[in-house]
């Protein structure tokens, strides 16, 4: 055999490896039993930035009002007062009178991300030592604090949870899921069960002290995400980043091609961004290049032809188990939807290298941009 042939079969057994273990490690994380109540449970200031209203923001922020909770309150932070979610917030508040809740309009110029600048005001206008800031379009569980606050425990600086999509209401909607759960979510539950977690901006759980001691909002907008530069705040202080045992859903509905390539782009720029040789390696985490090498072992007659539906079999059935095991979504049509984003990988690592821009709720980000605000 060729020193070529042997290469190929090592890169196989290695990427199919990886796929099983990293499937397997993100099941057994969600077949774990939560995590029990802490005995203390301190006040929390949800934070929830808004910015136009989404189709399911109604349900997501009216979940803020149901967490069986004993001393919390929710800041809703809005970029001005003319924003289209300001009158759903406001109904809501008032909806609700038995949760203490207000509405915050304006932008703090305190960094080049137009999130934080959103919701820094919400920082200043809370004495809570613990912050939970929470994406508006998450559905956030009644025991969604308890959840956060059972995962801290000595040496932890921040807990967080990539979300899992859920509804989906088309195709695209679909492969929006399949990015979202069998790839993102395994492969960040596969890092934290190792001791390495990334922190992702859907949910970030803090401590004010640990915040304000990396630099509050100011050092978040170091990177073009948030959640990036909170991963090294956290990290630079010696502590970890800690993912929540069981993940928080994300409705996705109705998305079109182009949203979805928008939108992972952007993730895989910031991605670059942030942890660039990590990124880098990500051109082979996906079935495209182990199934390239399988057809080059079955045209020199290495491997027999069964050898590709096997991988296939292999690749797609560990994919199907880790969604059932995890309560995901596994049907045909997620099949379809894992096969079409796995075409699409290559294609969004590429894309990536060519510039570092993009564009979210109509704002310009840039390396450059985001890295010098102050």
């Amino acid at each position: 055999m060729s020193i070529l042939g042997l290469i190929l079969i090592g890169f196989v057994a290695l990427t199919v490896a990886i796929h099983l273990i990293t499937s397997a490690m993100a099941a057994l994380r969600s077949l774990r039993p939560a995590r029990p109540t802490p005995t203390q449970l301190p006040k929390i200031a949800l934070l929830r930035p808004v910015c136009g209203v989404d189709p399911f923001d109604r349900e997501t922020l009216g979940s803020s009002f149901n967490l069986d909770y004993p001393d919390y309150e929710v800041i809703f932070c809005a970029p001005s007062k003319a924003d289209p979610a300001c009158d759903l917030v406001a109904e809501l508040i008032a909806q609700n009178p038995h949760v203490k809740a207000q509405l915050l309009t304006g932008l703090d110029a305190v960094s080049g991300n137009p999130k934080l600048n959103n919701l820094h005001k919400g920082l200043a206008a809370t004495d809570a030592q613990w912050l939970a800031m929470t994406d508006s379009n998450l559905l956030l569980p009644q025991d969604y604090l308890q959840r956060l606050l059972a995962e801290w425990r000595p040496g932890t600086g921040l807990v967080s949870a990539p979300p899992v999509g859920i509804r989906a209401s088309n195709l695209w909607g679909a492969i929006e899921a399949a990015f979202l759960n069998t790839n993102q979510a395994r492969w960040q539950l596969a890092a934290d069960m190792l001791g390495f977690g990334f922190a992702q901006g859907k949910t970030l759980f803090w401590n004010r002290d640990i915040l304000m001691k990396g630099g509050g909002f100011g050092a978040l907008g170091r990177n073009m995400a948030e959640d990036v530069a909170a991963t090294k705040l956290v990290r630079d202080q010696g502590l970890q980043v800690r993912l929540a045992r069981h993940l928080f859903a994300q409705p996705i509905g109705t998305r079109a091609p182009r949203a979805v390539w928008e939108r992972q782009l952007r993730w895989s720029k910031v991605r670059r961004d942030g942890f660039v040789f990590i990124f880098a390696a990500e051109i082979a985490q996906g079935p495209v290049l182990p199934f390239a090498a399988v057809i080059a072992l079955v045209a020199t007659g290495t491997w027999p032809a069964l050898t590709l539906p096997g991988l296939f079999f292999l690749w797609y059935g560990v994919e199907w188990a880790l969604s059932r095991a995890a309560g995901w979504s596994a049907s045909w049509r997620d099949l379809a939807a894992w096969m079409i984003r796995d075409a699409m990988l290559p294609a969004l690592w590429l894309a990536t290298w060519k510039d570092r821009r993009f564009t979210w709720r109509g704002n310009e980000m840039s390396h450059h941009e985001t890295s010098t605000g102050a």
